[in-house]
């Protein structure tokens, strides 16, 4: 992951942004102008859609979702908010964060605009420092799945039972890939892998599996570093030795340790998984995509 190198120009600049995004809000609210239009429906802001597409279908038609990030190739960790960004998330009705660090812009301008907030770090128990890509995780989709319906209910109890029902239909979906996750279990519990970052850690840890990744290594990555040379050459020569079954690389985060890792593994016959912190392109919520993941992880372990 990539560092943040200046981190108090970064505060500097998140609080200058603020200021300006409460401004414009109050601007707002003192200009007699003819009211905004109100279409009834609540105003959902996520910092990342894979938690936007998760409101999106717990909502229906009774929600408007906007994802500050939705690009598959932005990098959240290097991410600038800006001011409109921010705005949104003063302005909205529901603000659904990550936390853990991951997006504490998006905490911030909820926190100073008193929103209402559906934060899948807090709900996971999951501090800063710790691996932040909560998605992946089965058990925490399903508590911020939870979490946004009861907030939606909270906000609009009119349309409760259209929001259980949309509960329902997305804990079925959670079942149907909980069955799938068990089936790859089944024939994959304990098998050894390794990762040139812990992106994907939850899922894998969901399956079963056993991350091999050498300690030195991990260390210096989770903590934003790089790794030394001699955990690096640890790590080929694990691959080299077969002891993994297959290595999983961050598709978004290229540099020559991963590169050296992946062509370590092609040569040593090892399986390649490719896997991103953002959606793929053509998966429309955050299921779809672990449903992909867990095809792809089936080929891959034959």
């Amino acid at each position: 992951m990539t560092s943040m190198s200046h981190p108090r120009v970064r505060v500097r600049y998140l609080g200058v942004l603020l200021t300006a995004a409460m401004s414009v809000a109050s601007l707002a609210a003192c200009t007699p102008a003819a009211p905004a239009a109100d279409d009834g429906k609540l105003d959902v802001v996520a910092s990342i859609s894979q938690w936007g597409t998760m409101a999106q279908a717990l909502g229906g038609d009774h929600v408007t979702v906007t994802s500050a990030i939705a690009n598959a190739a932005a990098d959240p960790h290097d991410y600038e908010p800006t001011t409109a960004d921010i705005a949104g998330i003063s302005a909205a009705d529901i603000a659904v964060v990550n936390g853990a660090g991951y997006d504490a812009w998006a905490c911030t301008a909820a926190e100073t605009a008193d929103v209402e907030v559906v934060d899948a770090g807090a709900l996971a128990g999951v501090a800063e420092g710790d691996n932040p890509h909560l998605w992946f995780s089965s058990r925490v989709r399903t508590a911020v799945a939870d979490a946004l319906t009861a907030a939606y209910v909270a906000a609009d109890p009119d349309h409760a039972d259209d929001y259980a029902r949309l509960n329902a239909q997305w804990e079925e979906r959670e079942r149907r890939l909980d069955d799938d996750i068990a089936d790859i279990r089944e024939s994959a519990a304990s098998m050894p892998y390794a990762a040139t970052e812990s992106v994907a850690a939850y899922l894998f840890e969901d399956l079963g599996m056993e991350d091999v990744t050498p300690q030195g290594y991990l260390q210096a990555v989770s903590n934003e570093g790089e790794p030394g040379p001699a955990d690096l050459r640890r790590f080929v020569d694990l691959l080299e030795a077969g002891e993994a079954r297959l290595l999983v690389a961050n598709s978004q985060h290229g540099d020559a340790a991963g590169g050296r890792l992946t062509d370590a593994a092609h040569a040593a016959n090892v399986p390649v998984m490719q896997v991103g912190e953002q959606m793929s392109d053509g998966c429309d919520d955050v299921i779809a995509w672990m449903e992909t993941l867990l095809g792809e992880i089936r080929d891959l372990l034959g």
